[in-house]
């Protein structure tokens, strides 16, 4: 079955041309079209990094901000920065890393939010085409301000538990609102959807912008010293590693000399070891923020992308630590929604399949996953104990089903007899509770440092957001970690690889939840 029968028809586009057209032909065009290019222009150049750098470059600026002036952070801590990007799987991937340079480093970890899909994105380290850090952690800067304006936020924490982490005192961890509100100065009320972090907004901003705090932890105020060392090398032309003792010998993966002629630059990808490189001694130990941009990793020809550390003999914190992070489970309220489903909805054994077409393997991938569907299905046909009241189906796709008609979903919802399909929706009732729930719970927050601001939590009407948080795709991943007659993904998933780890630890039949 072709992709084409699978997915929805373009959006028709006539209307906009013509109403462009006439535009163009009015006379008041004439007029606006000056004005409307000095706009493009100005919010170009306000939005540029070079542009924004240029603001730093202010004798004035101090890196002590007002927030540990006033004792709210601990004094003389150090703090660890990324650039989380593209889709939740690749983001959780970049935490798990962050978490492990963080301890390494000996860094409190920034938590940042959840990053729409795909709303910041890397490039390719194969091809040796990425963008290079400064720009992408402005994109991520950028994004997070979006958030926030829009009342979009949530943490990552609000959907990882990451709370055996902080009661093990493996790494030191806080949530960028509670970062950006005492060390920026910046008030994030409008992120905020509990008491908690509506006790720490204060209500005013003691910089100026979001724009110079962004700017200044991309890592473009190079002038402003012992504040923010911005990490440059990317997969480009480095491979992190820890106590290997290969410091400067070169990866195993190099640019081929075809890419090299091609592309015209001259990469060399060298190992190098992270602590040697950033820590106590080296130029970035003095700054108070380390900055990083992508911390994406993944094998690749025998190699590692940008980060391979995958044991530490000779330090049994981090051993320890690279065992803990693993397998980060999704959060209590999302576990429960999962089982809940399976429950008192399907109620019965079921199959899980993951259809969806955001995902970026499906496209690439979408015939082995179909014919690896039908191969399981027929399995489970021949077994007659799964046939006795018809095999049960959880569907997770981003497919509605007005538009499985002419599908191979299509011809097993028709079958009713032999099969039942489920699939859950943004609006049904489970996930409309189950944000609010997530939102309550203020996880992220709760995952790390919390000032002494005030003795009680407080909350005005004006602090708390009532956004609905988009969590279908968690809440789907824990439905699938429950089908006890099996799983069939989409190969080369990051989606795929998480249900099966969640199936793996056990989570769905995990007595503790």
């Amino acid at each position: 079955m072709p992709p084409s029968n699978f997915t929805r028809n373009p959006i028709k586009k006539k209307s906009l041309s013509v109403t462009l057209i006439s535009l163009l032909k009015s006379r008041l065009c004439k007029f606006l079209l000056p004005l409307f290019l000095f706009v493009v222009i100005i919010a170009f150049h306000s939005s540029n990094p070079s542009f924004i750098a240029r603001k730093l470059q202010n004798p004035d600026w101090q890196c002590s901000a007002i927030g540990e002036n006033l004792g709210f952070l601990p004094p003389g801590e150090k703090y660890l920065w990324f650039a989380p990007h593209s889709g939740f799987s690749n983001q959780v991937s970049e935490l798990k890393n962050a978490l492990l340079m963080a301890g390494i480093l000996n860094r409190t970890l920034i938590v940042p939010p959840v990053l729409n899909h795909h709303a910041v994105a890397l490039g390719s380290c194969p091809k040796f085409r990425v963008e290079n850090p400064v720009d992408l952690r402005f994109a991520v800067w950028e994004s997070i301000v979006q958030m926030i304006h829009s009342r979009r936020y949530i943490s990552i924490a609000d959907i990882v538990d990451l709370s055996s982490l902080k009661s093990s005192s493996s790494v030191r961890m806080i949530d960028f609102r509670v970062f950006a509100q005492l060390w920026c100065g910046i008030d994030v009320k409008l992120a905020c959807t509990g008491s908690l972090c509506c006790g720490i907004s204060t209500g005013r901003s003691s910089w100026s912008s979001f724009e110079q705090c962004g700017s200044l932890l991309s890592g473009l105020g190079k002038d402003v010293v012992d504040c923010v060392y911005g990490v440059d090398e990317d997969c480009r032309t480095t491979v992190w590693t820890y106590q290997n003792n290969v410091e400067e010998t070169l990866d195993s993966f190099q640019p081929s000399k075809e890419l090299q002629a091609k592309k015209k630059f001259s990469y060399v990808r060298k190992k190098k070891d992270v602590y040697k490189a950033l820590g106590p001694g080296s130029k970035a130990a003095s700054a108070t923020v380390l900055s990083f941009g992508s911390l994406f990793s993944a094998p690749y020809k025998g190699s590692e992308l940008y980060i391979d550390i995958h044991a530490a003999p000779r330090d049994g914190r981090i051993q320890s630590l690279l065992g803990q992070i693993q397998f980060l489970p999704f959060t209590q309220e999302i576990v429960r929604a999962g089982k809940s489903y399976a429950a008192n909805t399907i109620k019965s054994p079921f199959l899980c399949t993951q259809l969806r077409l955001l995902d970026g393997q499906f496209k690439n991938h979408w015939k082995v996953t179909f014919a690896a569907l039908q191969e399981k299905i027929q399995m489970l046909k021949n077994d007659s104990n799964s046939r006795r009241d018809g095999i049960h189906i959880f569907v997770m796709t981003d497919l509605p089903p007005a538009n499985w008609t002419g599908t191979y979903l299509g011809d097993l919802t028709n079958d009713v007899k032999s099969y039942k399909l489920y699939s859950l929706h943004e609006e049904d009732e489970l996930v409309v509770q189950t944000g609010k729930k997530v939102l309550t719970a203020e996880h992220g927050i709760r995952s790390g440092f919390l000032p002494k601001m005030h003795d009680t939590p407080r909350r005005d009407n004006d602090c708390s957001s009532e956004t609905r948080p988009d969590i279908l795709l968690y809440i789907e991943e824990a439905i699938c970690s429950c089908a006890s007659l099996g799983f069939v993904g989409t190969a080369g998933s990051t989606i795929a690889e998480n249900i099966e780890l969640m199936i793996k630890n056990n989570v769905c039949f995990n007595s503790n939840e």
